[in-house]
């Protein structure tokens, strides 16, 4: 593990690339996600081959980046990821991120000047609320598989329900539409989490440039090695093409 410290936190990192590159790629993990699941590494190291410097992230609280479960918010997720592009010298930056990371993805990069790039999979711009079935006094009990793709043997997190108040400020979908950069949408046709139907919306209503590309796979496409193929072939060819 290797840990780095930007002006507000200590992250964990997992990261591949030459440190002169001239450009750098964040891949970002999904809701209480962790950098070290298949798909992350993976694209990391895809982006790495294509000269970025590239890397993935603990998000604040998580897994292995120190403090406390309180730290993962939106709000501070954000500010790593800007404090990131800050850390490693403003380079022009590809943000990339699955699921929640993804909605990211769209947060950040319309919104920092250093982004060029934003590829969003299997995301969507709203932000849901707390799932009463798992609410227990002031927090969302949550559990997620362990690295790789361990479902038997999993984290339990106590996610405080502040984490939905504090989402809850950011209109994702209005910067989408005001946001001229090249954007991704990835899709999956049998996806039950961000349903096809969320991405379209969202991709519908963003500016261009923009690009859809439909997945046969489900929400867990870090569980198919041949999906995880494809993204980055995809991905590969909008950075490319924009």
């Amino acid at each position: 593990m290797q840990l780095i410290k930007t002006a507000s936190f200590e992250l964990a990192i997992y990261a591949h690339g030459e440190k002169t590159s001239s450009s750098l790629a964040l891949v970002l993990p999904g809701r209480l996600d962790t950098k070290d699941y298949p798909h992350m590494k993976n694209h990391v190291d895809y982006l790495s081959a294509r000269n970025y410097l590239a890397l993935s992230f603990d998000p604040p609280g998580t897994w292995e980046s120190p403090g406390g479960i309180e730290l993962y918010t939106m709000t501070n997720y954000l500010k790593a990821i800007n404090e990131l592009i800050e850390y490693f010298g403003d380079r022009p930056t590809v943000l990339m991120g699955h699921s929640r990371g993804g909605t990211m993805a769209m947060l950040a990069g319309s919104r920092n000047d250093r982004v060029t790039h934003i590829i969003a999979a299997m995301s969507h711009s709203s932000a849901s609320g707390p799932d009463k079935r798992r609410v227990k006094g002031d927090v969302q009990i949550e559990y997620r598989d362990t690295p790789p793709n361990n479902d038997t043997r999993k984290k339990e997190f106590d996610l405080p329900l502040n984490y939905f108040k504090d989402a809850s400020q950011y209109d994702v979908l209005n910067a989408l539409r005001h946001c001229m950069k090249p954007k991704l949408f990835f899709l999956g046709t049998k996806d039950t989490i961000v349903t096809p139907a969320e991405v379209r919306e969202d991709y519908a209503e963003a500016a261009e440039p923009k690009r859809l590309h439909e997945l046969i796979s489900d929400h867990d496409y870090r569980r198919h090695p041949h999906v995880i193929e494809e993204v980055n072939r995809v991905m590969g060819d909008f950075l490319d093409e924009n």
